[in-house]
């Protein structure tokens, strides 16, 4: 296969992995957290009753998409493995900070949620599918 078309692909569908996962996982972990009583997601006032259960639900919901996409891309890639990964990984932080200004949350929690579920998540990702490959 061409080299191009290879690593085009390999970026699409590690993409596609974390955008399903993200959902996939996310809705799963909130039917299994739930959440606390008289909590209100359009009221920064009720987050204080979140505990820190609440919060590893969207979490793993960012970080394993992202470790498990950029892995995909770089299993598939052709050439620059990492490179793709890590593209992967930057798309997904592109929607994690579309997120942030559209859904109330702590600022630790979204500060630590950026720059930890991401792209170093991504890379690690990168790190075992290029090893794999």
């Amino acid at each position: 296969m061409n080299p191009v078309l290879r690593n085009i692909l390999a970026v699409l569908i590690g993409a596609a992995a974390c955008v399903f996962l993200n959902g996939l996982l996310l809705g799963i972990m909130m039917k299994l957290v739930g959440t606390p009583e008289g909590f209100d997601p359009n009221d920064m006032s009720t987050y204080s009753l979140l505990e820190a259960k609440h919060l590893l639900s969207p979490f793993v919901a960012h970080a394993l998409p992202s470790l498990i996409g950029g892995g995909i891309a770089a299993l598939i890639a052709a050439t620059r493995k990492m490179t793709f990964a890590l593209v992967v990984g930057g798309l997904h932080l592109l929607g994690g900070i579309a997120a942030a200004f559209m859904i109330p949350a702590p600022a630790w929690f979204i500060a630590l949620d950026l720059i930890v579920a991401y792209l170093p998540m991504a890379w690690m990702g990168g790190r075992i599918g290029a090893r794999t490959a």
